[in-house]
């Protein structure tokens, strides 16, 4: 059993067979996936899909290279939709100076105001961090001294600083298939610092599928050969890997049940 904790199933890429890709991730093992917000004004749709799939849940908030177009979206509004029972999680909200797309104080508004969200509903915030490890690591640290708030850093890519950071502060470090890549060396040395206990797996379907799938469209049975990696990179079976990051994941996603 697997959940793939980090997909985005409302896109467009699934729009001919949604269908079928949940029946697939089904079929490998994949129980249960959460479907990420990237935009609040979107949840309804999201919402839809978990109605349609008793196994997809969802989380509600702003992208940050969506941040300039939701700067009216508060704190109050996120707790409040939040209490939807298949809300599960804040964001994805977070940095991204990648792209430079969206101003960092922008980004950085966003990413408070839903910091503050989760440390009211405490409910995961799922982070989106890229190219900006500073930043996040000073933001995550300045707020988490303002009071405690569960966080996943997904789709992991930064540096060993900001994981060591990310679990010092309590977080859950979520890996994609980007770890998978040949390339992808000191990755899996990151990965191998991670505490046990810390550890997801996701697909951020339906991008960066894993190397056996290396170019085509990602999906949630996907999320297999990532943990199947995580797993040797660990040096455990893949089996043991199943169940680590499975309880990790609904330990993390307290409020999402073991169906």
């Amino acid at each position: 059993m697997l959940i793939d904790t980090h997909c985005h199933l409302d896109f467009a890429d699934f729009d001919a067979e949604r269908d079928e890709l949940v029946a697939r991730g089904h079929a490998a093992g994949v129980a249960q996936m959460v479907t990420i917000s990237t935009r609040v004004r979107k949840l309804d749709t999201l919402l839809a899909l978990t109605e349609r799939y008793p196994t997809v849940f969802c989380s509600v908030g702003t992208h940050p290279n969506n941040a300039n177009e939701e700067l009216d979206v508060t704190t109050e509004d996120l707790v409040r939709l939040a209490q939807h029972p298949k809300v599960v999680a804040i964001g994805e909200a977070g940095l991204d100076y990648f792209y430079d797309t969206q101003k960092p104080e922008d980004q950085k508004t966003g990413l408070t105001r839903h910091i503050a969200a989760a440390r009211q509903t405490q409910l995961p915030l799922v982070i989106h961090a890229r190219s900006a490890d500073d930043d996040m690591a000073a933001i995550l640290t300045a707020e988490m001294g303002k009071g405690a708030f569960p966080f996943i850093l997904h789709c992991f890519s930064s540096g060993a600083d900001l994981a060591k950071t990310g679990v010092e502060l309590g977080g859950y470090i979520s890996f994609s298939g980007i770890l998978t890549f040949p390339k992808s060396t000191e990755l899996r040395d990151i990965a191998k610092t991670i505490p046990l206990d810390r550890l997801l797996v996701e697909t951020d379907a339906p991008y960066l599928a894993p190397k056996r799938w290396r170019g085509k469209r990602n999906e949630p049975s996907y999320v297999v050969n990532t943990a199947e990696v995580l797993a040797e990179t660990m040096g455990l079976s893949f089996e043991e890997m199943a169940k680590i990051t499975t309880d990790n994941a609904f330990r993390c996603f307290s409020k999402m049940p073991r169906l």
